[in-house]
């Protein structure tokens, strides 16, 4: 698997497949990720989840096209998903980005905490993880849901580019939000 330098080589491995490499991987830092990345999933673990998945990502009414962004110092950053939606092109899902250990490895990973912002991905307790697998080539992890097990389940996906420029930053940030072992549990165990 160390070959694999293409999006086309990544979309025919399998989720364990996927869950290897990326633990073979190095994150990227806050500066490397500016601005838009185009967006794609990759094979899922579970039937149910490549049909949720596609349902959320790629329906009719919307499709999922690019994650985008942008430093916002040294240590962190800002985010949101773009999709478009019939001749509009819309940005959602707003996240705070840093570099932190993963929850599948303990090594670090840019994260992706959707909570930070108030949006339906923060409710979900959505946190995605991604590690440069060649330039401008990035594996992702996603995860979702309320339980321990749900949290820990990967739903991979593949990033290129950038393609583009960072648009601008959406979103309200939650009040008092603290970061917790549901958002970041590598950075919480003993």
């Amino acid at each position: 698997m160390s070959a694999v330098t293409s999006a086309e080589a990544l979309r025919q491995l399998s989720t364990g497949e996927l869950l290897q490499l990326f633990a073979t991987l190095d994150a990227p830092d806050i500066a490397e990720m500016h601005g838009e990345y185009s967006a794609s999933l990759l094979a899922q673990k579970f039937w149910l989840a490549t049909v949720v998945g596609r349902a959320a990502l790629a329906n009719p009414l919307q499709s999922w096209l690019c994650k985008a962004f942008r430093p916002v110092d040294s240590e962190t950053g800002r985010g949101y998903n773009t999709f478009q939606q019939g001749r509009r092109v819309v940005q959602r899902y707003p996240m705070l980005t840093l570099v932190a250990p993963s929850r599948f490895d303990g090594r670090p990973a840019y994260q992706l905490v959707y909570r930070y912002f108030h949006s339906l991905c923060g409710t979900l307790h959505m946190v995605d993880e991604v590690r440069r697998v060649a330039p401008g080539l990035y594996l992702g992890m996603g995860t979702y849901g309320f339980t321990k097990a749900q949290r820990h389940t990967p739903c991979p996906f593949v990033l290129e580019g950038p393609v583009a420029q960072y648009r601008s930053d959406i979103g309200r940030e939650r009040d008092n939000f603290e970061m917790g072992p549901r958002d970041l549990p590598a950075l919480f165990t003993n």
